[in-house]
């Protein structure tokens, strides 16, 4: 099961888990895991994306705008837009990919 690897993987890691939970012709699904504190630096995609929050509370940060997403919550996030992820407490994410 993958979402229980990913967070057993989580228990000595020192950044973000990630792995893929479903692929698909023109996109994936995969499975981010944080504890609190951890962070995706600045980053890239060239994938049109949606993030949905499983489990915990992290914080989507595009340009001056900062958004907390809590359990449920989702936001999607256009191709080549730079932006960052900041855990706030321990979290499950989908990042759904195409």
């Amino acid at each position: 099961m993958i979402i229980q690897e990913v967070i057993e993987q989580l228990k000595s890691a020192d950044h973000p888990v990630a792995k893929a939970l479903h692929k698909m012709e023109h996109g994936k699904v995969l499975v981010l895991a944080f504890k609190a504190g951890m962070q995706l630096k600045d980053h890239r995609t060239p994938f049109s994306s949606l993030l949905l929050v499983l489990e915990g509370r992290v914080e989507y940060q595009q340009g001056n705008a900062v958004i907390t997403l809590n359990k449920f919550d989702e936001m999607p996030i256009a191709p080549e837009v730079v932006h960052a992820v900041l855990c706030l407490e321990d979290a499950i994410c989908l990042l759904i990919q195409g």
